[in-house]
């Protein structure tokens, strides 16, 4: 795919089309790469994205039950400040 740059102030880019950016889930950022002769962009991941609402569904399901204790018995707070 053959693409134009555009001029941005003092520097120049290239613009991503909607498809491409909905299809590689691309936001805001992405990296940059710099290989033999090749510019390889790369959306930035975003490892936790979703986990808010796969929370809530695992409560709403209870499957969010507490399986190792907070406080295990043989621990000893005195002293901590």
């Amino acid at each position: 795919m053959e693409v134009s740059l555009v001029k941005i102030g003092n520097s120049k880019g290239i613009m991503l089309s909607r498809s491409i950016l909905e299809k590689y889930h691309i936001k805001d950022k992405v990296e940059l790469f710099l290989e033999k002769g090749k510019i390889i962009l790369r959306p930035v991941s975003q490892p936790r994205e979703g986990w808010e609402e796969a929370f809530k569904k695992m409560h709403e399901a209870g499957d969010d039950e507490l399986l190792i204790d907070d406080v295990f018995e043989d621990e000893d707070f005195e002293g901590c400040s």
